[in-house]
């Protein structure tokens, strides 16, 4: 099978023939139609020490099943989060991770709305909002960010802010129903919100804390890193949560069920809308990365093997 993999840090991507996974306990081993391009993978490419297998939400057919599956079986369709290999023919999902897709779904529609809307799902409710409070989403227009705006909408906010890294997204967050736009550069972001969920941490973590007001809660769900001044929150008794959706897949799977079937019916009634930045081949990976990497995308980058 083919299979994309690079030899050094921030070495190019290339694809290689692989042997074929075989499915362990408890694993599925999944024909992906469509895969996911994470930024936490595109980084660890440029900055881990060793090369690491490409992870990624994959959505496809399951193949074959490993000891022990009791919920899936060959010919259903699933998708969910691989940390093995990912940017290949065939891929390992344990099913653990595994959901299933529903009749009438495509596999980028899963890909575009489950794992990104589970966390922008979870970061929200880690943000404890109530109806007609005013929110922040950083990253406005990345695969996660775009949904968190909608979501944020949907669960009763009066007024939502999206930041971005340039004013070309502008146009394409206002149209997910963000009220205002502001560019990272910008000195000051407008009047202060309630709450702010931020997916890109490093130097932006301050400016994200000084758009709260007075006890606005910030939900940190980036990988980016960065430091919080303990005087920052103590000036309006802010605060600052941090998200991580792998520990509620791990310890709470049936809060993570329950935020999986409010995806797809919000979906399914046409109120959460997933936007798909391009499909590349899984050979032109190295292209799918540079999207993500040059802060390009308008929503959820997918390779298509």
């Amino acid at each position: 099978m083919r299979r994309v993999r690079y030899e050094h840090t921030g070495g190019p991507l290339f694809l290689e023939e692989a042997p074929e996974p075989v499915a362990g306990p408890g694993e599925l081993l999944v024909r992906p139609e469509a895969i996911g391009v994470t930024l936490p993978v595109v980084r660890k490419v440029t900055e881990a020490a060793e090369p690491i297998p490409l992870g990624g939400e994959v959505a496809g057919e399951v193949v074959a099943v490993g000891e022990g599956v009791t919920r899936f079986r060959a010919g259903d369709r699933v998708t969910g989060l691989a940390f093995g290999h990912a940017y290949a023919d065939l891929a390992l999902l344990h099913e653990s991770m595994a959901s299933p897709i529903p009749d009438g779904a495509g596999a980028v529609d899963a890909v575009a709305l489950v794992r990104s809307g589970l966390v922008a799902l979870g970061a929200l409710e880690a943000a404890r909002p109530v109806p007609g409070e005013s929110a922040l989403v950083t990253a406005a227009a990345s695969g996660i960010g775009h949904l968190a705006v909608q979501l944020a909408r949907l669960r009763g906010a009066s007024r939502v802010v999206g930041a971005v890294s340039g004013s070309g997204k502008t146009a394409f967050v206002r149209a997910l129903g963000a009220d205002e736009v502001v560019t990272y550069d910008t000195d000051g972001w407008g009047t202060p919100v309630d709450y702010a969920l931020d997916a890109v941490g490093g130097d932006l973590l301050t400016p994200a804390i000084g758009a709260l007001a007075p006890g606005g809660r910030l939900v940190a769900y980036s990988s980016g890193g960065g430091t919080v001044r303990a005087y920052d929150l103590l000036v309006g008794a802010r605060s600052v949560t941090g998200f991580q959706m792998a520990r509620v897949a791990r310890e709470d799977p049936e809060r993570y069920e329950r935020w999986r079937q409010e995806l797809w019916r919000l979906f399914t009634q046409g109120a959460l809308r997933p936007a798909v930045h391009g499909e590349f081949a899984l050979e032109d990976a190295a292209s799918a990365h540079a999207a993500i990497e040059s802060r390009g995308n308008l929503g959820k980058v997918v390779l298509r093997p």
